[in-house]
């Protein structure tokens, strides 16, 4: 493989212009296709096998026209303090916007507020709900200002108006604000690193084209294939991400490649026959995490992971063939300054003058963990386990407005209507009941009804909905405790556990839903999916790592300290969002559950970036014992090429999630938090602190791989063997290595870092 992608980057740097021109089209192609594209469809989450989507099902089915994901507007009415909301003055004023509702071309229903169900017991908060014949999505600025105009009419006659439901959401998303932090810091990181505005703007601008393509593929496809609005959020965050490491990698070893002296097409050739082996793998095993997700039996997240594996994809091959041509037009542009100047004071020919160098930080760091390898081990173990520990408490739900900053209506409406008819009344349930089957629907109905009403914990039951046929029915219970409280998922958990004994009564059945009922049952699945999909995720991952490093326990100890990291990842997010431990510092008003796709979004997405600084990493200690170095010299030596581009790809990945911290939603919040946490302890931590410190105690058992094992597995060539043979015969495709650059495992100790020495025995890759 080196071979061939050595052979490839030579090609891109010779053909520049055509590849360039190429990258230009197809980017310009899918920009048209996007932009004649109609609008992608938003379908909704969908969670098949659970029994809040089947009776979600059933409401289609047996409700035709009515469908249950309408747009519903929450319109609050709030008296002035001391005043009671059926004062004369002011019900007038209420029953004036409610005819005004009323007047909505998409309005289907319009509650009466003044009802006494829709009025509280101190009379002080009044409330109706406005539901319509389509989506929210489909609702136009038009339909919503009439709303603002009916609430702005309640308001200038002294009353307090909040909104809630669908209709009217705020949305909260990021808007793009927490893309350009990262980008801003990303650039700034880049060059501090590199040292040259050149070398910080090409990773930059490759990961946008992949990005941009990307994206335009989706809103292009999205129609085509039914991809919900949703589908590209995963493969932005992601594309962004591993579009930056990728060039920074390869871009990286071309610097080093021409600092020993190497013309800028034999760099270019190695560094993508050798970094670009590594992108390619590191992007196999994020494909891997994503494609996972379809484990899980969730079509949005399945659509999600597609697409966003799909990002990565394009993420390697431009990485392989984008990077490399924009080398062949700026190839000394990326070098650092220092040594462009050295280069002008007299420096003949293509070559890139070599210097000697004080031993790096990377190689400081790297003999500090290996002379305390154990202290080292134990402390981060010790430190990533106490992390975790709050896992053992997790809480899985879906934060709704309660959630929200106290600036948002939605949330000062969910918080009026709590307190003025209980807890338990912005989380209703929602029963669909079947009695088709049943000689005495009507019955059988107001039975069950009945039943559900008498349960414990049930504060109300509506009067029921039924059909034009008059054989199902749907009516909702209000719970006596909020949506996310233990004891309202007790209380579905009973009113379902009842259902067998109610059904032999009855003859009719029925099933829960409703938001709070589907938030439960989400939450359930995602628990029992997880096992399987870190088995399934993790395992595959091993194969390959196998395959790539020849190594039994490297593969093991890489899948064991991403374990530790994202484990300390979601204890850290239970502390601040579920047990309020530092929320105030992050603007966290309200804790509770934690989001019910959060486990998975965060294995998926970690793991991925984590394997992608495990194969960078570990690939140029195996590249250096490969070589000939001694198994505690390799160390080193890959932590003096890669330590301080892995730093500065981790410091980039964390500044781009930690924008989202800065977001007023909470889940955005939570989500920038728990990424950013998690490659901080993955990559400062496991990576830069555990991998050393269990190869220094492994030696060179780490590289021992059964003889059995060694005939039957592929053959890849990540640390560049084959070049380095190729280099030896003097074939056409060679890149040719210059004297003095792998110190030899039996001789003396090299210099400090990258002086001259004897050209080591090279070992051969097995």
């Amino acid at each position: 493989m080196a071979v061939f992608l050595s052979q490839l980057g030579r090609l891109a740097f010779r053909r520049r212009w055509y590849v360039v021109l190429i990258w230009a089209a197809v980017l310009g192609a899918v920009g048209l296709g996007a932009v004649k594209a109609p609008a992608a469809v938003d379908d909704g989450l969908s969670m098949p096998g659970i029994e809040s989507q089947q009776a979600f099902d059933l409401l289609e089915e047996r409700f035709p026209g009515e469908t249950a994901d309408t747009a519903v507007a929450t319109i609050v009415f709030l008296a002035p303090d001391g005043e009671k909301i059926t004062a004369a003055e002011h019900e007038r004023s209420v029953l004036d916007t409610v005819a005004a509702l009323r007047g909505g071309d998409r309005v289907a229903t319009v509650d009466d507020a003044l009802q006494p169900r829709s009025v509280s017991k101190d009379g002080s908060v009044a409330f109706t709900t406005v539901t319509y014949d389509v989506t929210a999505a489909d609702l136009t600025d038009a339909d919503r200002a009439q709303v603002k105009r009916a609430i702005a009419q309640a308001e200038a006659s002294g009353l307090t108006v909040e909104t809630g439901g669908s209709a009217l959401s705020t949305g909260g998303g990021p808007g793009g604000t927490a893309e350009v932090i990262g980008v801003s810091i990303a650039a700034v990181v880049l060059l501090i690193t590199f040292g040259s505005l050149a070398a910080a703007g090409l990773p930059l601008l490759t990961a946008l084209v992949g990005v941009g393509i990307g994206m335009a593929s989706i809103i292009a496809l999205s129609s085509t294939l039914g991809l919900s609005d949703t589908t590209g959020t995963l493969a932005m965050m992601l594309g962004l991400a591993v579009g930056i490491d990728y060039a920074l990698f390869v871009v990286s070893r071309y610097r080093e490649e021409r600092e020993k002296g190497r013309t800028p097409d034999e760099a270019t050739a190695l560094a993508v026959g050798t970094a670009g082996s590594a992108v390619v793998f590191a992007g196999l095993t994020v494909v891997i995490a994503l494609a996972g997700l379809g484990v899980v039996g969730v079509p949005m997240l399945t659509e999600m992971g597609m697409a966003a594996a799909g990002a990565v994809v394009l993420a390697v091959v431009v990485a392989l063939t984008l990077v490399p041509a924009l080398l062949g037009f700026w190839p000394n542009a990326v070098m650092a300054r220092r040594d462009r100047r050295t280069r002008r004071d007299g420096q003949d020919g293509q070559g890139w003058p070599s210097r000697q160098r004080v031993p790096s930080g990377g190689t400081r760091w790297a003999r500090f963990v290996q002379r305390r390898p154990i202290p080292v081990l134990l402390l981060g173990v010790a430190g990533l386990g106490a992390l975790a520990l709050p896992v053992g408490g997790l809480q899985l739900g879906m934060p709704g407005d309660e959630a929200l900053p106290l600036t948002a209506t939605e949330r000062r409406a969910y918080d009026a209507l709590a307190e003025g008819f209980g807890p338990g009344f912005n989380g209703p349930l929602t029963i669909v009941v079947d009695a088709k089957d049943t000689p005495d629907p009507e019955t059988a109905i107001e039975e069950i009804a009945r039943e559900i009403g008498d349960t414990r914990g049930v504060v109300s039951v509506s009067p029921a909905h039924r059909n034009e046929a008059g054989n199902t029915a749907v009516f909702s219970a209000v719970p006596l405790t909020a949506p996310t409280d233990e004891k309202t998922k007790d209380l579905v958990n009973t009113i379902r556990d009842e259902r067998s004994r109610i059904e032999s009564a009855t003859g009719a059945t029925y099933r829960v839903t409703g938001t709070t009922a589907l938030n439960i049952d989400m939450a359930q699945k995602v628990q029992s999916a997880l096992a399987p999909y870190l088995i399934v995720v993790v395992g595959l991952a091993i194969v390959l790592l196998t395959v790539v490093f020849r190594s039994l326990l490297v593969p093991l100890k890489a899948a064991l300290g991403f374990l530790l990291s994202v484990l300390a990842s979601l204890g850290a997010v239970v502390m601040v969002f579920q047990h309020g431990y530092g929320a105030d510092l992050l603007g966290v008003e309200q804790t509770g559950p934690i989001m019910s796709l959060m486990p998975i979004f965060l294995v998926g997405i970690v793991f991925g970036l984590a394997m992608d600084y495990e194969v960078f990493l570990v690939s140029r200690i195996r590249e250096a014992y490969v070589h000939g170095e001694r198994a505690a010299q390799a160390v080193t030596t890959g932590f003096r090429h890669s330590a301080r581009v892995v730093v500065a790809a981790a410091l980039i990945m964390i500044a781009v999630f930690a924008g989202f911290i800065g977001e007023s939603d909470s889940m955005i919040k939570m989500i920038g938090f728990g990424l950013a946490s998690a490659i901080l302890f993955d990559a400062f931590v496991v990576r830069m602190a555990l991998v050393p410190a269990v190869l220094a105690l492994l030696g060179d058992k780490a590289w021992w791989l059964p003889k059995w094992l060694d005939r039957v597995l592929p053959r890849v060539d990540v640390e560049g063997e084959s070049l380095t043979r190729h280099s030896r015969t003097g074939e056409s495709a060679t890149v040719p290595s210059p004297a003095a650059e792998s110190p030899s495992r039996a001789g003396t100790e090299p210099a400090p870092d990258d002086g001259p020495s004897a050209v080591g025995r090279t070992r051969t890759a097995r």
